[in-house]
């Protein structure tokens, strides 16, 4: 199953150890999940992952944060955009994660602000869920786990 992951998702992977979002991180590593990547989003990774704020909010060095990052660009399978299509949403930031979802064929943008996704927004998603990450890891637990 391919997923593109927001970089909240990263971040709070980051943050705790013990949340849906690490544990997305994780099947990720395992190969549970495929994590569609593209230039912005590795980008907005790195931007959002590296700035001082950040580090210290999560307890992690610039080293660690690289290292990381370098796992993602090790593991994701990697997509070109093509801008023929926009998803114009409200915070421009997001495009680039609906962008990815779209143009990689993923079945779930996996985000912790599903409203800024869906409310208040021109577009009309057809061809990809946003979901959150414990509601991602429920669905996954009853579609793959045997009773």
């Amino acid at each position: 199953m391919r997923v593109t992951v927001d970089t909240n998702i990263i971040f709070q992977a980051l943050y705790s150890s013990t949340g849906a979002s690490h544990q997305i991180l994780k099947m990720i590593r395992t190969g549970e999940l495929s994590l569609a990547i593209s230039i912005p989003v590795f980008k907005e990774y790195q931007d959002v992952l590296k700035r001082k704020r950040s580090l210290d909010f999560i307890g992690k060095t610039e080293e660690e944060i690289d290292t990381v990052l370098e796992f993602i660009a090790l593991v994701a399978e990697p997509f070109v955009m093509n801008y023929l299509w926009r998803p114009n949403l409200k915070d421009e930031k997001d495009n680039i994660f609906a962008e990815l979802a779209f143009n990689s064929g993923s079945e779930f943008l996996i985000t912790k602000n599903i409203r800024d996704f869906t409310i208040g927004n021109e577009l009309k998603l057809e061809s990809f869920e946003v979901i959150t990450p414990g509601d991602l890891l429920s669905r996954w637990r009853r579609d793959n786990e045997k009773e």
